[in-house]
């Protein structure tokens, strides 16, 4: 093991086990190389690594604490490499997608108040009937955010707004070369708002897929 994985490996430890809580400041470098018994130069090293993944914080001057942790901020390294897709992965993603976002609807069904139903209702009326490919896509966009988020769990939130960025440039592209895209994508949301209000899970997780499945389903016959 890299002497650098090693000094990773350690500080990870400290935190799993409770040594270390979110929010906690470490000791300092000299005390927590020679506690471990790594170099400074090795432990800089993963520090630097780990702050990178948002595990630690580096405050300049005042030294450096376990993150939060929350799932949102941790997910952010995954969002940052997936930016980095190939287009051939488009469909991979969708596929998971497809898997992920259907579920979060449908627990979305039971947990979601009016006035969240109100938001959503009110950024479809906002849209009307006739919104640019670009406002059509930003507005799904906010749209199953907001779905997403009602499911109360914020690591299927987070990891689905980590693999909305890929499939955009799709429903973009599929926006200007297929006729009747706008029209169904507003169709889908407006089924999709319908079950959400009638408390009506199956539905809503019904509409999901097919949502995002003819996105899938079209961008297949195209590559």
């Amino acid at each position: 093991m890299a002497v650098t994985d090693e000094a990773i490996e350690k500080i990870k430890e400290m935190i799993v086990s409770g040594a270390l809580g979110p929010g906690d400041r470490l000791p300092k470098e000299s005390e927590l190389a020679a506690d471990l018994g790594l170099s400074r130069n090795s432990l800089r090293e993963a520090v630097r690594a780990l702050s990178l993944i948002r595990i630690l914080d580096v405050r300049q001057g005042d030294g450096t604490y376990v993150t939060s942790l929350d799932p949102q901020l941790l997910l952010e390294a995954m969002s940052f490499v997936v930016d980095f897709h190939r287009d051939d992965t488009v469909l991979e993603f969708l596929a998971v997608r497809r898997i992920l976002e259907p579920a979060a609807t449908a627990m979305a069904a039971h947990r979601i108040g009016k006035e969240e139903l109100d938001t959503l209702t009110a950024q479809l009326d906002a849209l009307g009937e006739q919104p640019s490919v670009e406002e059509l896509v930003a507005c799904d966009l906010e749209f199953h955010r907001g779905i997403v988020q009602s499911s109360g769990n914020s690591v299927l939130c987070s990891l689905l707004d980590s693999l909305s960025g890929p499939t955009t440039r799709a429903r973009v592209w599929r926006g200007l070369t297929q006729e009747d895209a706008v029209s169904r994508t507003l169709h889908e949301h407006r089924a999709i708002l319908t079950a959400l209000g009638d408390r009506d899970a199956e539905a809503a997780r019904s509409w999901a897929t097919v949502h995002i499945a003819s996105v899938e389903q079209w961008l297949r016959t195209t590559l």
